[in-house]
């Protein structure tokens, strides 16, 4: 870290300038620990710190072996996503200001974990279906007339694969089979924007028994989504196009 970087991480937890104490309690697990445990820290925290400057202080001045993954830091990459105090967030955008008490940080749930707060992706990028392109809406040019009818369609292709979604699956937590709300809100987005892609493919695959009939519908996915993707809504409109093939269960 650059003697620059330290001081930004030092002023927006509000060291040495009229700052509170806050307690944090974070997960931690080392390759080769029996088991996991939590350490208790005090971090000096002002009006614009967030989880992620609480943990970075930790690492600058309480125990430099704490591991998390951080990139962006504008809740664009979603590398930094946690569990807080129980629930689903990004760290770089979710202010300690805003929560009460002892903040306790955790890893994302249904994913193995390699490091303390560090989570191995791999299993939740392989639920995706492979054999189907990823597709990005090209930006607008400046001389381009848009299509009659575009704003009626959302953006849907703004998931940031962040894993929040899955850690909050209650599915996902019961069947590492199931192929996750994120996979599927991807399979409904080429559906709908369908240039290059297979169809009948990622229909007969968004059909089997670990994919869209396994989600029982508890919109904790949606809950989670630090970018208004809105998965569950995906996952039931990729129902309603199951149900118009023949053959599949109503």
């Amino acid at each position: 870290m650059t003697v620059a970087e330290t001081a930004g991480a030092q002023d927006r937890t509000g060291a040495g300038n009229g700052s509170t104490l806050r307690s944090m309690r974070v997960f931690r697990f080392k390759r080769g620990d029996a088991s996991a445990h939590y350490d208790s820290f005090d971090v000096p925290a002002g009006r614009p710190t967030t989880v992620f400057d609480a943990l970075r202080w930790i690492q600058l001045h309480r125990d430099p072996s704490l591991a998390l993954r951080h990139s962006c830091l504008h809740a664009s990459c979603g590398t930094c996503g946690l569990r807080v105090n129980g629930r689903e967030a990004l760290a770089c955008v979710t202010r300690l200001g805003d929560l009460a008490g002892t903040v306790t940080v955790e890893p994302l749930a249904n994913l193995p974990v390699l490091n303390d707060l560090v989570v191995d992706m791999e299993p939740f990028v392989e639920r995706f279906a492979s054999p189907h392109p990823i597709l990005r809406a090209s930006e607008s040019l400046p001389q381009a007339t848009s299509p009659e009818g575009v704003d009626a369609y959302e953006r849907f292709e703004d998931c940031i694969e962040c894993g929040l979604c899955l850690s909050a699956c209650p599915v996902a937590a019961t069947d590492d089979t199931y192929v996750g709300p994120a996979a599927l809100a991807y399979a409904q987005r080429l559906l709908e924007e369908s240039r290059g892609a297979d169809r009948e493919s990622i229909l007969a695959w968004a059909d089997a028994d670990n994919a869209a009939w396994r989600c029982h519908a508890a919109f904790e996915c949606t809950e989670a989504c630090p970018s208004n993707v809105r998965p569950a809504e995906r996952i039931m409109a990729l129902r309603r196009e199951l149900r118009g093939r023949q053959g599949t269960p109503t």
